[in-house]
């Protein structure tokens, strides 16, 4: 973390974003926060648990002159792996191959995670550097999910400066497909298994 930075938050709570707090009115609440010790610089167990649930995740970049980049990412539960207490790595699966990202990370390393869950109604902000892994084959299999059909010829490694959890406020309920499957598949079941059973009392009167 750079040592400029006197509290975690300040990553995003530029003396800018303080002066429009403090316009605004949230200043004080966020003062109080920050004198608690503000946000998380380490994955907890309950985040990396989070993480490796997820499906999808978007990574911010940026290149030298400032112009952002966002990239969705997704794979089956697990695509996402916390190897330590700062770092997150996933295989980077072929794409269109564009290469945006990984041209931005050459020139400017700091990027940003945005984990959502629509079921849950819960979000994660992680604030870091990433990079991008080409020339370690034992990585990018370790972090190929099993059975997947993807290909991938390289990995991004992202290590955690600062994190935040955000209030499940204007977040809409979306379920998985395969949620939503099995929910019905077993309620069919439930169906049938109470058909049934009518049917045995119904042959018994």
């Amino acid at each position: 973390m750079s040592q400029e930075r006197k509290i975690a938050s300040d990553i995003a709570f530029t003396p800018g974003v303080k002066a429009i707090q403090s316009r605004k009115g949230s200043r004080d609440a966020y003062a109080r926060m920050e004198s608690l010790g503000g946000w998380a610089t380490t994955i907890s167990g309950d985040l990396a648990e989070f993480i490796g649930q997820q499906t999808s995740v978007f990574l911010a970049t940026a290149n030298r002159d400032g112009q952002p980049y966002i990239q969705h990412r997704g794979g089956p539960p697990g695509f996402l792996v916390v190897l330590d207490e700062q770092t997150i790595a996933f295989a980077d699966f072929n794409g269109n191959r564009q290469y945006i990202t990984s041209g931005n990370l050459v020139e400017n390393p700091r990027a940003h995670l945005f984990l959502i869950d629509y079921a849950t109604q819960q979000r994660f902000k992680l604030w870091g550097t990433a990079r991008v892994v080409e020339d370690d084959r034992a990585l990018t299999d370790r972090l190929m999910p099993q059975n997947y059909r993807a290909r991938s010829e390289q990995a991004i490694v992202f290590t955690v400066e600062v994190w935040d959890a955000n209030c499940s406020q204007h977040i809409p309920q979306r379920l998985e497909a395969g949620d939503v499957s099995r929910a019905l598949q077993s309620r069919d079941a439930k169906i049938a298994e109470l058909e049934a059973e009518i049917k045995r009392l119904s042959s018994n009167r």
